[in-house]
């Protein structure tokens, strides 16, 4: 019987090294940590290039893609997993894409030719021990706000503070390239900037003129901070459009998950109108749950709608926003996923698979590693039922010219 064990143990490791020789030991898959990590390129199975919006959407959201590019220096270094990408090479590949949607439209069988003839086909890894990227939504949503405060509009929204300094720490390590520490002075010592809670309930920003509006509701500035960006309208009727500036670089961290593990919410309940819902009925725990996110971000005006982090407009259903730590900004991208389906009443009846050439024009705080997407749904009722219930998996690739 021992020495049957034994045999057996032997063959298991015999196998084990044989797997390792011919490169298939089973591997488990780490964080990607570089933009080397987060792309592998296609080799044969390709998707279906089908896509369900209409083409001048898309077209709009390349030539805005294409205004940030021409900006920059032709020889402007992008990181398409290991390939190294000068700027006049995306742009050459995007100009193409864009003749090429202009002469055949979305013909999912000529696309699929094209692309492996003419593109170089990049998937995201995805998440640690998942090869699948997980896809959230954002929107613009429309609060109302008032220049000035009142005892209906008593919760500010900030512009950047003058004594908010940013630290790139490349600058004194190599190593540390795309790190940066944010602060403020005191004395001589940089130490961490004001927490949420500092800011919002002890009001330490009071009285230096950085109002932008006051709100109505906390929980208002709270999920304008999330989306980002959002539309105020004022008592005389006229709107603002506010967009991201920065933020006091403390950690973002999900209140959602904060309430499910408090045993607030249930997992599976959990999207902005429930957490909106709990809240309002709950004020005494305001505080307490929105305290949980030490993260602050400020705002400033913007002359028209939400600006994604390469400077342009955003397109609804076309820009997302993805780790640019780890994804080219301004990167041409095709995504598959699911959509709700919404009734006349706006409920969700159920989802439905899509998939769409989108361009990467925007970043999150939340957004991290290569198994994260944003979709920005742009505004109204979808978007906004769209952003506050889409958690699904899907795939994510990019296209760089061969």
């Amino acid at each position: 019987m021992r020495s049957k064990k034994i045999a057996n143990l032997l063959f298991c490791v015999v196998i084990i090294i044989a797997l390792a020789l011919f490169g298939c030991a089973p591997v488990l898959k780490q964080e990607a940590r570089s933009p080397q990590d987060a792309l592998r390129a296609v080799r044969y199975f390709y998707p279906v290039f089908s896509d369900d919006m209409d083409l001048a959407s898309l077209k709009a959201a390349i030539e805005r893609n294409l205004a940030y590019l021409r900006k920059l220096s032709p020889d402007h270094p992008f990181y398409y997993g290991d390939q190294i990408v000068p700027t006049k090479k995306v742009i050459q590949g995007q100009e193409l894409f864009l003749s090429i949607i202009s002469t055949w439209g979305f013909e999912p069988k000529v696309l699929k030719r094209l692309i492996k003839e003419k593109f170089i086909l990049l998937k995201a890894t995805g998440r640690q021990g998942n090869p699948k990227v997980l896809f959230t939504g954002y929107f613009e949503p429309t609060f109302e706000a008032s220049r000035s405060p009142t005892h209906t509009y008593q919760y500010p929204i900030y512009r950047l503070p003058d004594d908010l300094i940013m630290v790139n720490l490349s600058l004194f390590r190599e190593k540390c390239a795309g790190r940066r520490l944010v602060g403020r002075i005191q004395g001589q010592s940089l130490i961490p900037y004001y927490t949420r809670t500092e800011i919002v309930q002890d009001r330490v920003l009071e009285g230096r003129g950085l109002e932008i509006a006051w709100l109505k509701d906390p929980v208002d500035v709270l999920f304008l901070q999330i989306q980002g960006s959002g539309r105020l309208l004022l008592p005389n009727g006229e709107s603002i459009h506010v967009g991201y500036m920065g933020s006091n670089g403390h950690p973002y961290r999900s209140i959602g998950r904060y309430m499910v593990d408090k045993g607030y919410l249930k997992l599976e309940e959990v999207s902005m109108q429930s957490i909106r819902r709990y809240l309002k009925e709950n004020p005494y725990s305001v505080d307490e749950i929105l305290g949980h996110n030490p993260s602050y971000v400020f705002f400033r005006e913007l002359d028209s709608g939400p600006v994604g982090n390469i400077g342009v407009v955003l397109t609804p259903g076309r820009s997302i926003a993805l780790d640019s730590r780890l994804f080219p900004k301004g990167a041409l991208c095709f995504i598959s996923c699911q959509k709700p389906v919404l009734d006349k009443a706006g409920n969700i009846t159920g989802w439905t698979k899509f998939s769409r050439f989108v361009l990467s024009q925007d970043t999150g705080g939340a957004i991290r590693g290569a198994g994260r997407a944003d979709i920005f749904w742009g505004s109204g009722k979808y978007a906004e039922v769209a952003a506050g219930h889409m958690r699904h998996e899907g795939e994510l690739y990019i296209l760089i010219k061969k």
